[in-house]
């Protein structure tokens, strides 16, 4: 008789888990104690061993489907066994049909907080709404996690660790560590699954904390009807107190001759392809257009960049702007800027892209990459306050229609998933307990994920000439002993400063552990320290960070380790 694998009750509060991975598939043989398949419980990961010998006969639930503890998942028997079928449910009478179809049209039970949206903002809200107490329900019609985790932060980072890898053979020669062989090819299927494998753990691990945190999941497009209640899919209709809108962006496109040539992409399909292209023309330098590039020339791809604007990744020091587009063009890529686009044309299989001056690109591949928009689709019937196709919130995070609030990308004031982390937390507290905590953006820093990094909090050298009095401080990496050693030693420190009190107004940074540097240039910001204070305290040597400290010395005029200057 064929042997019944079940979802396992790992622990006294569990009551599902979900299937991450089988290791097997039907018709394998498989061994007892062997190791058939991953499951993720509310709590961990874990293992399941096959408890008999013989093939795996069957498999009843597959890889993300969540199952209820003690249900039947698959069978392992002797090859050619027939699996007895399950005994047949009572059919169920007229009423009880009509029970089940209204409860297929309405939930009955009342919520606290309903959470539109399984990003950053949105998992976040519903988790801290739980920890408040709240009784909260959460509606995601994708993965959870959002852009950042699945089509962003994380799949990008993935791809540059590659390329990091790459760059760290290629210049090993000069540490003296000589290989036999350095060459080298790219499995981009590989490349593929282990970003796929690593988004996967992460979704898993966002909808086991909410699990958790006893927040109700549902799956499916969920909108606001005029009564402020939220409609799953047209049918299920969720009532609750208050409403969390937190429904992310989509990745904004341009109305262009040829935009819709198959081999025009967004970053979406971009982290998707199997095959590398030889050639990539990418529409746009911010930031995700420009870690794109960056990845993909690491992986071997000649990389072309359109930009409209004077200069790449506008948003930061113009220094910086400067010291990466150098850096840049000295891999390969080629960097247009002032440039607008006009047609995209098919060519023999390929793309080119016509701009207004008559230059032409022709490329494998073209990745649109002019940014993201508020995704509206969760507003339904209801009417807000809009500010430039952006939902309108007051420092509390709510909308113009009380009890609704929109953190997150949706209101489009600063698109980052650690921003859209904080404005959840907000909405959150004052959806739970009344409007009494405000969102609060000065430290919050920003971060270029390219090969050196570029970080940033506060304002930039332009913009704080505007408005103060300045002294500028600047440490190089290259002066950096812990930066040296490493081989790591391009870029630089700079800390912008009010002349009068010493008030830090912006740090900005180019080089080694930018991002990781940049979080203590964001508290001294937020504990509103002065650089007189920064440089009375001891930094461990040596350090990347010491180039932070420098830099601050040197606002002062007291940096020890910059050639003094000659006046």
């Amino acid at each position: 008789m064929a042997h019944e694998i079940i979802m396992p009750k790992a622990g006294i509060d569990m009551t599902e888990g979900q299937i991450v991975k089988w290791l097997k598939k039907e018709g394998d043989t498989v061994t007892q104690g062997e190791i058939i398949l991953e499951i993720m419980t509310d709590k961990t990961s874990m293992e399941l061993e096959a408890e008999a010998s013989g093939v795996l006969l069957k498999i009843l639930r597959h890889d993300g489907d969540t199952v209820p503890v003690t249900e039947i998942i698959g069978y392992i028997g002797q090859e050619g066994e027939e699996i007895a079928p399950q005994e047949p449910e009572e059919e169920a009478s007229a009423e009880e049909e009509d029970a089940v179809d209204k409860s297929m049209t309405r939930l009955e039970d009342n919520y606290n907080v309903i959470v539109i949206g399984g990003g950053p903002a949105g998992y976040v809200a519903a988790i801290r709404a739980a920890q408040h107490g709240a009784k909260v329900a959460i509606v995601e019609k994708k993965e959870f996690g959002g852009t950042c985790l699945n089509l962003g932060c994380i799949p990008t980072k993935a791809y540059l660790k590659s390329g990091e890898i790459i760059e760290g053979m290629e210049m090993a020669a000069s540490r003296g560590i000589v290989f036999e062989s350095t060459k080298y090819k790219i499995d981009m299927p590989k490349v593929v699954q282990h970003k796929n494998s690593v988004v996967k753990k992460l979704t898993s691990g966002v909808e086991a904390l909410l699990r958790s945190n006893k927040v109700d999941i549902f799956k499916g497009v969920a909108k606001i009807n005029k009564n402020k209640d939220v409609v799953v899919d047209g049918s299920t209709v969720i009532k609750g107190d208050k409403i969390i809108l937190a429904g992310g962006s989509k990745v904004s496109r341009i109305n262009i001759p040829g935009i819709d040539n198959p081999n025009v992409l967004t970053s979406d399909d971009l982290l998707a392809l199997e095959v590398l292209p030889e050639t990539l023309a990418v529409i746009g330098g911010g930031v995700i257009g420009i870690e794109m590039a960056q990845a993909f020339e690491a992986l071997g791809t000649k990389i072309t960049v359109i930009e409209m604007m004077d200069r790449i990744i506008p948003s930061v020091d113009n220094e910086a702007s400067e010291l990466l587009t150098k850096l840049l063009k000295k891999k390969g890529v080629k960097i247009m800027t002032s440039t607008k686009i006009t047609e995209l044309a098919d060519k023999k299989g390929k793309v080119e892209v016509k701009t207004e001056n008559g230059e032409s690109i022709v490329a494998d591949k073209v990745l649109i990459s002019i940014g993201r928009l508020p995704d509206m689709e969760g507003m339904g019937d209801i009417k807000f306050e809009m500010d430039r196709g952006r939902i309108k919130v007051d420092k509390y995070m709510e909308t113009s229609v009380k009890g609704i609030y929109a953190p997150g990308d949706v209101n489009a004031i600063k698109m980052l998933a650690h921003v859209a982390f904080r404005m959840g937390e907000v909405a959150a507290d004052n959806a739970v307990k009344g409007n009494h905590r405000e969102l609060k953006l000065h430290s919050a820093p920003s971060v270029v994920y390219t090969h050196p990094e570029v970080a940033m909090v506060g304002l930039t050298e332009e913009e704080a000439r505007e408005k103060y009095d300045v002294r500028i401080g600047r440490f190089d990496f290259a002066a950096n002993g812990r930066a040296m050693a490493s081989g790591d030693n391009v870029g630089f420190v700079k800390v912008i400063a009010d002349s009068k009190y010493g008030e830090i107004l912006g740090i900005h940074i180019v080089g080694p552990a930018a991002a990781e540097i940049i979080q203590q240039a964001s508290l001294l910001m937020e504990m509103e320290i002065t650089v007189d204070e920064v440089i009375k305290t001891i930094y461990g040597h040596p350090t990347y960070s010491e180039a932070l400290f420098e830099a601050c010395a040197d606002v002062l005029g007291e940096a020890v380790h910059i050639i003094k200057r000659q006046k």
